[in-house]
Order: structure tokens, then C-alpha cells, then sequence
């Protein structure tokens, strides 16, 4: 199951920057994953400051 990013995204950019597999750009309102392509490692979900990122 891929991770997904909700509305406590502050645009940091934290999660694009360790994911291993670039899954993850940034969307009109926040950052968002590519679910085709997350390999669900979670480095995303850890490097989140706000808590935004979870498995979906």
C-alpha cells in the first residue's frame, strides 16, 4: 500500500528529498505520491515534521 500526503503539508520538500524511488513532487496544494511508483519503505512517513504522511 502506497503513502499518502494530507493537508498538514507545509511544502518543506522533507519527504521528496529521502525518498528512494522519486515518487513524490510537489502538487498544487502540497506535495503528493505517486502511488504507481512508492515502493511503501516509509522514509517519507519519518522525515515528515508535520505528521502529514501515512500509509494509506
Amino acid at each position: 500500500m502506497a503513502h499518502v500526503i494530507n493537508d498538514e503539508c507545509i511544502s518543506c520538500g522533507a519527504c521528496a528529498s529521502v525518498c528512494p524511488v522519486e515518487c513524490i513532487s510537489e502538487g498544487s496544494v502540497h506535495y503528493e505520491v505517486d502511488a504507481s511508483a512508492c515502493v511503501d519503505c516509509g522514509a517519507c512517513e519519518e522525515s515528515c515534521p508535520t505528521g502529514a504522511i501515512f500509509q494509506e
